[in-house]
């Protein structure tokens, strides 16, 4: 107990105290009894509560909500040393207020091939017109992304780059983390932290208390055990794709129509064990992979990427095994074939510094209150080739040999943006090839529930006899009124090619009705050419029929896009 005069000093002091400055000294407290500050001196105090910066601002852009969370717990910790932390999202930041910042922090993500996230696009093309200087901006950036794709964390790189190129000055260099990015993030707040809490009297660190414990966060994501149930090539005899609908049962399914679903595939086993044959490596030796002990066959078969690997990773190869490698991509197994390690251990020093093996995330093609239980997925053969020699895509090939019974482990992807409007609302979508699987869902669920919105699909493939993907569900729901309107494009089946937006032209009147009538304009599937093209006869529709001129086109799509009437899933 504190006696009279102290308690009442104490409860002067709380009673005069701002609600930042409560804050600090309960964390100040906190380090004092934890012994991280030993003791409260007035020269440890001035020292700990005077930071160098008053205030940052922390501009977050996200496709999943990983970003958006991180830059909540940075500013949490930037409060604990008495520093303001202002956190926007950079679809909301306000693009005027960029020349007049000190201290940016931006929390980035990359979406697709290198491609910034919807949300972050205003502020990334706005940095890029080159129109004014930051000269007195002091910035760092916090690039999030998956090694597994070629252009690994691009948006940030870019970014960072630009704001550079503005006059900004790097507080401390961009920090690139891969999907496991929670300390690699939490390493460079912490540098940026020490940057910014410098004493203002002689440069050195501060002693800046531990604060209040953050709240404890959920790691990871709820892994759930599915069945195959059902496993079905939707394409018919003659056609020149394979497309399988496969549907998966597991307890206490949840995820909303727009989701994903993620999976890991395995890497084929007979490579694995060329692999292992090749290096006379023991495949059941333990490994330590990521702070897991694992066995070396369990490492390559279910945990690291041994197919197609990057330019990286061939050179770090070269680099522990002393081969002049030319550089681009290559197999795991081509290159022990070709450039052999000289002995186990090296063996072991490659295959602990693979990436490790990414989710593949696809659309879900069911509908929770159409299909319980169930997730539904569409996934078609991804056939390629690389210098003249055919290859198959490894989660498509890993699906495609999928047998009834099968138990697989996969996650839900939420998608906060890619969501069916009110029930009320119309909607017209755009989903050819695979990009069928988002509305299917939609459509399952409209059925479903009621809803009374109208519906217009625009469904594209090469051949309508062989495929016509969800031919009879397609049809079932225009004859019951589900769907509205059907505009069905087979670009194969005539000697001039006739894809989606063909189909769009033809009804642009109609279509640009629905827009201003309320509806909402969905995308999905493949990112190039496809969505790029209907994007460009959207914006074509919308100057003609809405008499605008070119620029006042773009703007009523921004506006469709703002107020989510506007969206895209595409790959």
């Amino acid at each position: 107990m504190l006696g009279d005069s102290k308690l009442k000093t104490f409860l002067d002091l709380i009673n005069t105290s701002t609600k930042d400055e409560l804050i600090w000294i309960n964390g100040y407290l906190n380090a004092i009894v934890q012994g991280k500050i030993l003791s409260a001196s007035p020269v440890a105090v001035a020292e700990a509560a005077a930071p160098a910066v008053n205030k940052i601002t922390i501009v977050y852009g996200t496709e999943t909500g990983n970003s958006k969370r991180l830059a909540t717990e940075f500013a949490m910790k930037a409060k604990q040393s008495r520093i303001i932390a202002k956190v926007v999202g950079m679809d909301q930041y306000k693009l005027a207020d960029l020349a007049k910042e000190e201290y940016l922090l931006a929390v980035v993500s990359t979406h697709g091939e290198g491609e910034p996230p919807l949300a972050a696009r205003k502020f990334y093309d706005h940095i890029h017109n080159n129109g004014f200087r930051l000269e007195k901006l002091k910035y760092s950036v916090l690039a999030l992304g998956d090694t597994s794709y070629p252009l690994f964390c691009k948006t940030g790189e870019d970014v960072d780059e630009q704001l550079n190129k503005l006059g900004g000055k790097r507080i401390v260099p961009i920090q690139k983390c891969d999907i496991e990015y929670e300390e690699e993030a939490n390493n460079w707040f912490s540098n940026v932290l020490k940057e910014l809490t410098v004493s203002k009297k002689d440069t050195k660190i501060a002693s800046v208390p531990a604060g209040i414990p953050l709240p404890a966060r959920k790691t990871g994501k709820q892994v759930y055990e599915g069945t195959v149930t059902a496993h079905i090539n939707l394409n018919d005899r003659g056609s020149n794709k394979t497309t399988w609908h496969i549907e998966l049962t597991a307890d206490n399914l949840q995820y909303q129509c727009g989701d994903s679903i993620g999976i890991l595939p395995e890497n084929d086993a007979q490579m694995v064990t060329d692999i292992i044959q090749v290096t006379n490596a023991d495949g059941n030796k333990s490994v330590e992979f990521k702070k897991e002990k694992v066995t070396v066959y369990e490492l390559l078969k279910r945990k690291v990427n041994i197919v197609f690997l990057t330019e990286r990773l061939v050179q770090q190869y070269a680099t522990v095994t002393g081969y002049a490698i030319p550089a681009g991509r290559a197999d795991l197994l081509d290159l022990v074939k070709k450039y052999p390690v000289k002995n186990v251990a090296q063996f072991e020093e490659i295959i602990v510094g693979l990436n490790g093996m990414s989710p593949r995330l696809y659309t879900i093609a069911s509908s929770p209150a159409a299909h319980e239980g169930e997730m539904h997925i569409v996934v078609a053969k991804d056939i390629y080739e690389v210098n003249g020699k055919k290859r198959v895509g490894l989660c498509s090939d890993f699906l495609g040999q999928f047998k009834i019974g099968k138990k697989q482990q996969f996650f839900v992807q939420p998608n906060k943006r890619f969501k069916l409007p009110a029930e009320n609302k119309d909607v017209i979508m755009v989903g050819p090839g695979t990009g069928i699987a988002a509305f299917r869902s939609f459509l399952a669920e409209r059925d479903a529930t009621g809803a009374s919105g109208r519906n217009w699909l625009f469904f594209g493939e090469q051949h309508f006899v062989s495929d016509f993907l969800y031919q009879t569900e397609i049809q079932n729901w225009f004859e019951t009124g589900v769907l509205s309107k059907v505009s069905l494009a087979f670009s194969r089946d005539q000697q001039e090619k006739i894809y989606v937006q063909h189909k769009m032209l033809e009804h642009g009147e109609e279509l640009y009705n629905w827009l201003k009538a309320g509806a909402s304009f969905f995308v999905c599937g493949k990112k190039d050419p496809m969505s790029s093209d209907v994007e460009k006869t959207l914006l074509s529709i919308i100057e003609q029929y809405g008499n605008k001129t070119p620029e006042g086109a773009k703007e009523y799509l921004e506006e469709l896009e703002e107020s989510g009437r506007y969206e895209k899933d595409v790959y």
